[in-house]
């Protein structure tokens, strides 16, 4: 599924269903050896999908580490984002000599708990939430894009960015229910100077799916 809303040269993988004999690469046990089973089997799926996007890319399996924040550590040369909630684990990888950044999430297609939609979102998505007319939990796509928009920040700038600091506004295209596609833009509202000698970010723009019960947000920085 997350490969229809990818642009040409990012490669990725994705798992539905977990495979019973998925066994941690050896030299990450030592990130997982406490965690809970769901904790495990996430993080396990997740890393597997890296490293078949990784020989898309004609690069070798390698350990992908965890650096700040819980922030996966590539391959040298290697942009990439993880993903997972309840049933699907995915990754995202591109050569950084082609992008920028990387930011992927998945949420199930499903309304957030009550009370979490005021402390993730501005007054203005809240109004453009309460103003648009449609079946999907449009709430939780705007989550699920700004934890995209953060996955594609941090590793540009090192630095925290709240939900409050950034505007996502919304295209869509919606088929029924339950599902829907389109595009998003992220105006980023706190200065955005980064670490890798590029151009300040202002703003991201992503695309978004919602399909076999899971919304999906890409954000592909050039």
């Amino acid at each position: 599924m997350i490969e229809n809303i990818l642009p040409a040269g990012v490669a990725s993988a994705e798992l539905l269903a977990y495979p019973e004999d998925l066994q941690p690469y050896p030299a990450e046990e030592h990130l997982i050896a406490k965690s809970v089973e769901k904790r495990r089997r996430d993080f396990i799926g997740a890393r597997h999908c890296a490293r078949l996007a990784l020989e898309q890319l004609g690069e070798p399996p390698v350990a992908i580490g965890k650096g700040e924040q819980g922030a996966p550590v590539w391959p040298r040369g290697i942009v990439g984002s993880l993903t997972h909630c309840d049933g699907y684990r995915a990754a995202a990888l591109g050569h950084a000599l082609r992008f920028r950044s990387i930011g992927i999430d998945a949420e199930p297609h499903e309304t957030l708990p009550d009370g979490v939609l005021d402390s993730v979102s501005l007054p203005a998505e809240r109004m453009w939430l309460r103003t648009t007319g449609s079946e999907l939990h449009l709430d939780r796509l705007l989550f699920c894009a700004k934890e995209a928009t953060f996955k594609a920040w941090f590793p540009l700038t090192t630095r925290w960015l709240g939900f409050e600091d950034a505007h996502i506004t919304f295209e869509i295209e919606e088929r029924s229910a339950e599902s829907g596609h389109g595009s998003f833009h992220s105006e980023l509202l706190v200065p955005g100077s980064t670490t890798d000698g590029g151009a300040p970010l202002q703003s991201f723009d992503g695309r978004w799916s919602i399909a076999e019960g899971y919304i999906l947000t890409t954000i592909v920085h050039i």
